[in-house]
């Protein structure tokens, strides 16, 4: 067994971090439990014990009995039990004499552990936190124990609920009983409080007739930038700035229409002398980076709303909260959790959550299929980061950009001309003459003929349909080069 693949002059030299710990074998068994928790409640991480604060290896041989207190620890003194793995490494003491390292390793876990003074520990970089009364919910919410859309909404009443949204949804999913009737008895969307019945935060979000009076920073916000980042002062560079609010299937459908709008279509001159249409960016990709958002957001936290960040070259879209459950950036295309199962069940319904836990692995495909860049995610404070970036299309291909009208075609828009690239007559002739005699020819055979590459050939024969000189008809795959001269 090889819990880690650092060597023992690493965990002496490297500094303690998010994943890593060293101790003392001295250390009382109680105090261990702290990184311990810590680990569990986080990320998960290795202690290794016998090696001191300052890197001295002291071992652990002297030590059998507290080694045996340490190595009970996860068991007496964390709750629930963590369950660890171990490992004893040879190594020189710093006496020079032969020793051993007790390596601990400690698994993320899906619980939120406390030590026996019910206390609560988070790893944050290379220090054990002791968590407040707020932050422990908050990782409870995180790792799904509880659900803040579980939590009542302080004053809202049935009357708060707009019971023609519930009568469609219920029509949608086939519920048979009235609407009334669906948000008493399912769900637990009335919640009890000190003898008083107030609307969960999934009621009012997903049913509610207003729910900003509630949840004011549960909005969508849209900013289109000029240029590649984000510029302030004399030199602000917004050029549009959009607000969604109301009820999370409001936030979906507002957001994603306007978006689409904004997402530019690229219309250039195909291989088969077609015009070629391609979006941006796939709009699987665009759609599902907005959707998790939206489904996925931490509503406990109200201080700021989603924002979707739109720049010449990527779309950013920042959402509170941390990553929910056990979900991890190095893993996130293969494990799915919902911090608001009841609202992306609701989107589900409406086909905007297609199938759970398939979404960003999809997306990851798209984005490849299409020739772009990996989707990017990170996690800065308490909101996560989506990035997408489209492409710089080759000058060859000529590309124009326009916003996305469904009753519009790529035939509808001019293609510039090549002022700046005028290319040679004689060229166009010569492409011309092989057409004639081959009406089949392909691209690849012209520029191998012509000594030149399919860059050029492609801008000449755009040149000559242009000039209505040549055509394709028949197709792609099997037609052929019309010459009409």
């Amino acid at each position: 067994m090889n819990l880690t693949d650092m060597t023992i002059e690493e965990m002496c030299t490297t500094t303690e971090k998010q994943s890593f710990d060293r101790k003392s074998a001295k250390i009382d068994a109680t105090a261990i439990a702290t990184p311990m928790i810590a680990f569990a409640n986080a990320d998960g991480g290795l202690l290794a014990v016998g090696i001191e604060d300052n890197g001295e290896i002291t071992g652990i041989d002297d030590y059998a009995k507290n080694i045996n207190e340490i190595l009970r620890a996860g068991y007496d003194f964390c709750q629930p039990s963590i369950f660890i793995e171990k490992e004893t490494v040879d190594c020189i003491d710093k006496n020079g004499n032969a020793n051993h390292i007790l390596l601990i390793k400690i698994p993320q876990s899906a619980d939120m552990h406390v030590n026996h003074r019910d206390e609560a520990f988070l790893r944050v970089g290379d220090r054990s936190k002791k968590l407040t009364f707020d932050e422990r919910m908050e990782l409870m919410y995180s790792k799904g124990m509880r659900f803040y859309e579980d939590e009542p909404v302080y004053r809202s009443t049935l009357d708060d609920i707009d019971m023609e949204f519930v009568a469609k949804y219920c029509e949608k999913i086939g519920y048979g009983k009235t609407p009334e009737e669906y948000i008493r008895q399912n769900k637990d969307y009335i919640v009890n409080v000190a003898g008083r019945q107030e609307m969960s935060g999934a009621a009012i979000m997903m049913f509610g007739k207003d729910p900003q009076r509630f949840f004011p920073r549960s909005r969508v916000r849209f900013i289109r930038y000029e240029g590649t980042e984000a510029k302030v002062g004399a030199e602000m560079n917004v050029i549009k700035d959009k607000m969604f609010q109301g009820r999370i299937l409001d936030l979906v459908e507002q957001t994603i229409e306007y978006v689409r709008t904004q997402i530019k279509e690229h219309t250039y001159l195909g291989p088969d002398a077609r015009f070629v249409t391609e979006p941006e960016y796939p709009e699987f990709a665009w759609k599902e980076i907005i959707v998790n958002a939206i489904a996925h957001r931490d509503y406990s936290i109200k201080g700021t709303d989603i924002q979707i960040k739109m720049f010449d070259d990527h779309i950013t879209v920042e959402s509170p909260g941390t990553l929910p459950g056990t979900v991890r950036l190095n893993n996130m295309r293969e494990i799915h959790f919902s911090r608001n199962p009841k609202m992306a069940q609701l989107l589900h319904e409406y086909e905007y959550v297609r199938e759970f836990g398939e979404g960003v692995d999809r997306m990851y495909r798209e984005m490849e299929e299409a020739g772009l860049p990996e989707p990017e995610y990170k996690t800065v404070a308490f909101m996560v980061h989506a990035t997408i970036k489209n492409k710089k299309y080759l000058v060859g291909e000529n590309p124009v950009e326009r916003s996305v009208d469904n009753n519009s075609k790529a035939s509808d828009f001019n293609v510039p001309k090549h002022q700046n690239e005028a290319l040679d007559e004689a060229l166009e002739t010569k492409i011309v003459m092989l057409m004639k005699t081959n009406a089949k020819i392909k691209q690849t055979e012209i520029a191998e003929e012509l000594k030149v590459s399919r860059a050029t050939v492609q801008r000449a024969i755009q040149v000559l349909v242009e000039k209505q000189v040549i055509e394709r008809v028949g197709g792609k795959r099997y037609g052929s080069w019309q010459v009409n001269i």
